[in-house]
């Protein structure tokens, strides 16, 4: 298992940063190998990636979102991952994004992406994209949803 954590300063308020990240069927303009994501429900998404060459599909879960706060998700098939994107306000017109994600490689060329430090590299660019991404739109997302999911509770 590989932890990656990345961040990145944006010129957008906290609301236009979380709202942004939350229109998930947006991140193949800007997240390098995504070629689709579509939201199913709520707090399902299906994905279609491309890395060396090998394009895997696979369904996540939303596990924890809370407005202009975190996303929290969880794979539910495919290469096993999950991770959590946090919004810090660091003043009205700028947001600190984090990306901490936990990624167990599967297959050959996941595998050797990540030991040649490919994956840390592609979510770093990622995160440089979104950043003009949202910047080249004045701040302003495409969409908003600002519903709240709550972590499942803990098993004893």
């Amino acid at each position: 298992m590989s932890t990656i954590t990345e961040f990145v300063d944006v010129q957008a308020p906290v609301s236009a940063a979380y709202n942004q990240w939350t229109q998930f069927e947006s991140f193949p303009r800007f997240m390098d190998g995504v070629e689709e994501v579509r939201q199913v429900d709520a707090t399902h998404t299906h994905w279609k990636v491309a890395l060396g060459g090998i394009t895997r599909e696979f369904d996540a879960t939303i596990t924890e979102q809370h407005p202009d706060e975190r996303v929290a998700w969880a794979s539910d098939s495919g290469p096993t991952h999950a991770g959590v994107i946090t919004f810090h306000r660091l003043d009205d017109k700028t947001t600190r994004v984090t990306a901490q994600m936990d990624l167990d490689p599967d297959g050959f060329a996941e595998k050797t992406a990540d030991k040649l430090g490919l994956l840390d590299r592609r979510v770093k660019g990622d995160m440089q994209r979104f950043k003009t991404f949202i910047e080249n739109r004045d701040g302003h997302e495409t969409g908003t949803w600002r519903g709240d999911v709550a972590p499942p509770p803990q098993q004893h």
